[in-house]
């Protein structure tokens, strides 16, 4: 039976949790009025149960005072509202620190020209202090990997996490700011001092084991691309995976079969009940059954990164661990209420995370939509059958995560469904196989021939992910799809659901209004890219202009391939843009009636019939800057990413002289100007 109170506290969390996120309530204040709730609360418990009747205000108090909790929770995780907090003692980031005394916590995938980690800092010179901050080491090829748990100083200071420089990018600092990450540190190997390198954490063990793993697997020769897969799909780690294998993986609609998730912890679940039912004849050994379970789960979700995807699935499988203890049958609802409750209570700011929202609405989709599907059609033969239970589960799923999947990835993969239909009904004994792999490897026990076997089944996993990847007619790209028909999508796909289990007249309203939400928001979106622009792109090494006239781009460049050009390509996506026309760059353009005057290398500027607005410095003229403005009088400099910048800097001098407005798109982001 569905407990529609623990589904409206958990919606009261949530909704807490983001007010708290998106809006500052100085954390003394929200502690006393949750304190005042819970008090208020307690009081009204009391009082209904004297009464012997249930009392609508304790129910409403009870909402608040969850909502409150959200809030406070938010408050209580963010470091910044700690005094001890380290960006309390650097008031200005470009001002050098002596010393930063910091610990490794998680190592990233590398970039092309630096290694990554995330880092808690310790110390400011010999100020004891909290925070998390990134860490970006230039590569060395003489240069050890940093471990989990080591301790070092750094002399180089903070820099500032840059906000997105072109429209609708993707924001990196707001999305490190929901990790509470505020700043980062570039160094390199000479500067690093090792204070320790001892392990003293669960977090630094669990990584010292996959590390053992890892040097255990490469003894028997696995290739890069298997070994890589192997950790993903087991130890929840996908540093390793190129970016070429990765990219099949999504195209192919397969990427959740990398991401330690229910399926890898419910297959773990059924293993280590089916290995420790023994203890059942002992006294008491069903409760001892269900704490080694438990803390067996946990352990592996720890070892497996401790991702909000694992979190979630560990969260839900204990509680369904216990439920299976008590022998009493459990909603999937509740549990999922209930996991999400307590994941959130812990780690507030998952609620972002969007392998946390996918996860969710998969389950949750399947739950509802596949027993419809199901019941569509049911095949007499046992293999048939499963094929088409499989198949009903595939699409259900996507169902649950196509609106949120178009919105973040603007995707959708034809062959998903076929990449499901092969690979679901053996990832089972896959995940078993590597379990047994890793731990025969741990033992010095491995047949290479086992391993041998193993590898080439990874390997032909990943030749079928790139044929399907291949077949790209099938992979539907760069689909605009924003938040408002995320909303209204899902009013509808529950409408339908509703109208499928009740046809009755409220749930046909409920529909109907569904649609028409839906159409509002069609309208809407169209009236609101309605506005022209005219943008200069910041691309290093070169020059892109467009000019934005309702659905229509048109783009003057310098580049090879505007294809491949993403800062178009992501513009045009979030504005819904359906047609892009390209032209070479010209001299001037004329926009709401303001001139925009190109200076390009060879340094032509004396018009004397054009007295422009803007000029757009590229390909570092060699020009006298001053001599320009007293011959243009323009109102604006503007530098795009093709200058030199010496060359940048020096025009910025003589602006600011000048008290002349300067734009380097490099550093303030893309000139815009908007009808």
């Amino acid at each position: 039976m569905i407990n529609f109170n623990i589904i409206k506290l958990t919606f009261f969390l949530i909704l807490g949790i983001l007010i708290g996120f998106y809006y500052y309530i100085p954390l003394p204040t929200s502690i006393y009025i949750t304190f005042c709730l819970i008090a208020l609360l307690c009081t009204s418990y009391l009082i209904s149960k004297k009464q012997f009747k249930k009392n609508i205000w304790f129910g409403i108090i009870a909402f608040i005072t969850t909502f409150s909790i959200g809030i406070l929770t938010t408050n209580i995780h963010n470091e910044k509202n700690y005094k001890n907090h380290y960006t309390h003692f650097i008031s200005d980031v470009k001002k050098p620190t002596n010393t930063i005394t910091f610990k490794i916590n998680e190592v990233l995938k590398p970039g092309n020209y630096h290694h990554k980690y995330v880092i808690d800092i310790l110390k400011i010179d010999t100020k004891k202090v909290s925070g998390t901050s990134l860490l970006y080491i230039a590569k060395d090829s003489l240069q050890d990997l940093l471990e989990v748990d080591e301790i070092l100083i750094t002399t180089d200071s903070f820099t500032a996490i840059s906000p997105p420089i072109n429209p609708n990018q993707f924001n990196y600092k707001k999305y490190l700011e929901k990790r509470y990450i505020y700043h980062q540190i570039y160094s390199t190997n000479k500067n690093l001092f090792r204070v320790s390198n001892t392990t003293h954490t669960f977090f630094g063990y669990a990584a010292q084991l996959r590390k053992n793993i890892n040097t255990k697997l490469k003894k028997h020769q696995f290739k890069p691309d298997e070994l890589a897969i192997v950790n993903a799909l087991i130890l929840g780690q996908r540093q390793l995976i190129s970016k070429d294998v990765y990219s099949n993986y999504v195209n192919a609609g397969a990427i959740h079969i990398l991401a330690v998730s229910g399926l890898h912890v419910g297959i773990l679940l059924l293993l280590l009940n089916i290995i420790f039912k023994p203890l059942e004849q002992l006294k008491n050994g069903r409760i001892l059954k269900m704490v080694v379970v438990i803390l067996l789960l946990w352990c592996y979700a720890i070892i497996a990164g401790a991702s909000a995807s694992i979190i979630r699935a560990a969260t839900m499988f204990s509680i369904i661990a216990y439920a299976m203890h008590l022998k009493r049958p459990s909603n999937i609802y509740n549990t999922l209420a209930i996991s999400v409750f307590c994941i959130l209570l812990v780690k507030p700011l998952f609620l972002f995370d969007v392998g946390f929202q996918l996860s969710y609405l998969a389950v949750i989709a399947i739950v509802s939509i596949q027993p419809i599907l199901y019941k569509i059609w049911k095949p007499k033969l046992w293999l048939v059958n499963k094929l088409w239970e499989i198949t009903t589960v595939t699409f259900a799923a996507q169902f649950g995560v196509l609106p949120i999947s178009l919105f973040y990835f603007h995707q959708i993969p034809g062959l998903f469904w076929l990449s499901n239909i092969v690979i679901i009904p053996l990832l089972g004994t896959i995940l078993v196989s590597g379990i047994s792999i890793i731990i025969l490897a741990l033992i010095n026990a491995l047949p290479q021939f086992l391993a041998d076997i193993f590898g080439f089944i990874i390997g032909l996993m990943n030749a079928f992910f790139e044929w399907i990847a291949s077949k790209e007619e099938f992979l539907f790209q760069n689909i605009s799809f924003n938040i408002f028909y995320v909303l209204t999508s899902y009013l509808i796909i529950i409408a339908l659901v509703r109208l499928y289990i009740k046809k009755n007249h409220k749930t046909l309203v409920f529909l109907c209004l569904s649609v028409i939400s839906f159409q509002i928001a069609t309208i809407y979106t169209k009236y609101k890219n309605r506005k022209n622009a005219f943008i200069i792109f910041h691309k290093s090494r070169n020059t892109v202009i467009a000019v934005k006239k309702k659905n229509t781009l048109n783009v003057f460049h310098n580049v090879d391939s505007l294809l491949k050009n993403k800062n178009i390509s992501t513009f045009a996506v979030a504005n819904f843009i359906k047609n892009i026309q390209e032209d070479s760059l010209q001299n001037l353009y004329v926009y709401q009636n303001k001139k925009v005057l190109v200076v390009d290398s060879l340094g032509i500027y004396n018009f004397k019939s054009i007295q422009p607005d803007y000029v757009l410095l590229r390909n570092s003229p060699k020009i006298n800057i001053s001599r320009l403005i007293d011959s243009l009088k323009p109102k604006t400099i503007i530098a795009d990413g093709s200058n030199y910048k010496t060359y940048i800097s020096r025009w910025e001098n003589i602006c600011k002289k000048r008290k002349l407005p300067f734009h380097y798109t490099g550093k303030k982001g893309a000139f815009i100007l908007i009808e």
